[in-house]
């Protein structure tokens, strides 16, 4: 479990990106973390596994407190944590195969790593998670010659590589299409259910957190100011959050392209029961 306890950071200009920001993820359950920009989602993330350091309050996970750590058990630390980003993070010179490997870099000898001569137990992991993602036939393709979906998708298969016991996702799905959005979060949610992995996503899409997020948190200047089921995200609570908006006509357009999306795959199951 992760536990967030009054975490505050004010930077050396003074501003306060975190007031006092508490809550726990029990096992298993994903979060979506939402906010307008500048609202300190990716700052608190950050925070988590100390990117970014705290200026006060404690980050906890399961058996370790994360914020008292120094430099050496701060980097066994973040083997723990998996992180997926925005812009994907991979090395496009390298194979898809070996992208996926680098989530085992703080497990093994640097000569391991700088030969890319990983043990045998870690590249059976890798072709398994590559398969879970969808990606077994890419293994051997340069990450620059992906899509943007099959990025993140190595990203996911990365990140888990590393057998974390958290995952922190900093805005999976701003460069991806609708579509391929809802993809990677359904993709998302299915393995953290599979595999017991508690998670927070930054993510700026309102109706993909309400859709795929076991629960949401929302932060206003730093503070949350929402945190309960997407059920009881209303549009007094999304005010609170963003400001005032047109929720009812932005839920109904995301609702049409996710039934679009629903009978889309219906057709396609039917289709292959067919063959």
């Amino acid at each position: 479990m992760l536990a967030v306890e009054n975490l505050t950071k004010v930077y050396k200009t003074g501003d306060k990106a975190l007031t006092d920001v508490s809550f726990s993820v029990p096992k298993g359950q994903v979060v979506g973390l939402i906010g307008p920009s500048g609202a300190g989602k990716s700052t608190l993330i950050r925070c988590v596994n100390r990117l970014v350091e705290p200026s006060s309050g404690s980050v906890r996970l399961n058996d370790l407190d994360i914020t008292r750590l120094r430099a050496g058990d701060l980097r066994r630390a973040r083997r723990r944590i998996g992180m997926i980003f925005q812009e994907y993070a991979l090395v496009e010179r390298l194979t898809v195969m070996e992208n996926v490997l680098s989530g085992r870099l703080g497990y093994v000898p640097f000569w391991r790593s700088f030969t890319r001569r990983f043990p045998p137990a870690d590249i059976a992991m890798a072709f398994r998670l590559l398969d879970r993602v969808g990606l077994s036939a890419h293994a051997d393709k340069r990450a620059d010659a992906l899509s943007g979906g099959q990025r993140q998708r190595v990203g996911i298969a990365r990140a888990l590589e590393q057998d974390p016991e958290l995952l922190l996702i900093d805005e999976p799905t701003a460069s991806l299409d609708p579509k391929t959005s809802r993809q990677i979060m359904r993709l998302i949610v299915e393995i953290c259910r599979e595999s017991g992995l508690p998670a927070i996503i930054n993510i700026h899409d309102v109706v993909l957190a309400q859709q795929f997020s076991d629960r949401i948190i929302g932060l206003q200047a730093g503070r949350v100011v929402f945190d309960g089921p997407p059920t009881a995200l209303s549009e007094e609570a999304l005010t609170r959050i963003y400001g005032a908006e047109d929720w009812t006509a932005m839920r109904q357009g995301a609702s049409d392209d996710a039934r679009a999306e629903d009978e889309e795959r219906e057709q396609t199951k039917a289709l292959m029961r067919s063959l």
